[in-house]
């Protein structure tokens, strides 16, 4: 069970990540369950700081 919930949210970071590496808005986050949310903005962030630190 830990490992499907585990799963998940490493789904949800890394979609966030590819959201923020082509600079989209954090708006577009599909999840509403906290946790997921959570995982997916973080990711999101983490594109984001990468591309202001190339740019």
């Amino acid at each position: 069970m830990k490992r499907q919930k585990r799963d998940r949210l490493e789904r949800a970071y890394s979609l966030g990540y590819k959201t923020g590496k082509t600079g989209r808005s954090k708006e577009l986050c599909p999840y509403q369950t906290l946790d997921s949310r959570s995982h997916w903005l973080g990711g999101w962030r983490k594109a984001i700081e990468e591309r202001s630190a190339f740019a």
